[in-house]
């Protein structure tokens, strides 16, 4: 008498999506992988529909990524569906962009405010600093388009929002510009 091997059941998508939010949540990326080649399209059209640009919509996708890579242990199967837990995270983070994208909307002009005539450019403030400051040696090391951002924001005190609105960029792109630029500088000061 032979014994025959057990029979695999297929396996669901939502058990799939579950053991995938637990690979990631256990830092493994072929987790975030299988949640990528899932979900991804599909997040892509709901995003572009609620944010209405693909620009955004691509960035919301892209940032709802990193946040289910840095927080699937938050997931709980318990309390709701894999599925629903992301689109949740994807539905937040489109919500965001909006609320950002509404004060880039209100600071479209900057002139009135003063801040597009300032005496120095970010770059002439940058010259400006001694030969000899760490600071300046730091700076200089940036893409120059992300060191304009770091000084407009410190310099005249401009948000995400309005910088992505003064250097046409999208604001996923200026808050990942900010958050590059701003470790290199913590890496380069002694």
């Amino acid at each position: 008498m032979t014994t025959s091997a057990p029979v695999s059941r297929p396996v669901s998508e939502r058990e799939r999506l579950e053991e995938a939010l637990r690979r990631c949540a256990g830092g493994d990326p072929a987790g975030l992988r299988t949640i990528y080649d899932a979900e991804a399209p599909r997040m892509l059209g709901v995003a572009t529909r609620l944010l209405r640009r693909r620009s955004l919509a691509e960035e919301a996708v892209h940032d709802t990524f990193l946040q289910v890579w840095q927080h699937a242990s938050s997931f709980d199967a318990t309390r709701g569906n894999a599925d629903t837990w992301l689109y949740a995270v994807l539905r937040n983070r489109a919500l965001n962009i909006l609320r950002g994208e509404a004060r880039t909307e209100l600071t479209e002009d900057f002139e009135p405010m003063g801040l597009a005539s300032e005496d120095e450019s970010p770059e002439a403030i940058v010259l400006r600093l001694s030969t000899t400051s760490a600071l300046k040696r730091c700076l200089e090391r940036l893409k120059p388009i992300q060191r304009h951002a770091v000084v407009l924001a410190y310099v005249h005190g401009l948000s995400h929002g309005e910088l992505a609105g003064r250097l046409d960029v999208p604001l996923g792109t200026m808050k990942s510009w900010m958050r590059r630029s701003l470790a290199a500088l913590r890496e380069c000061m002694p």
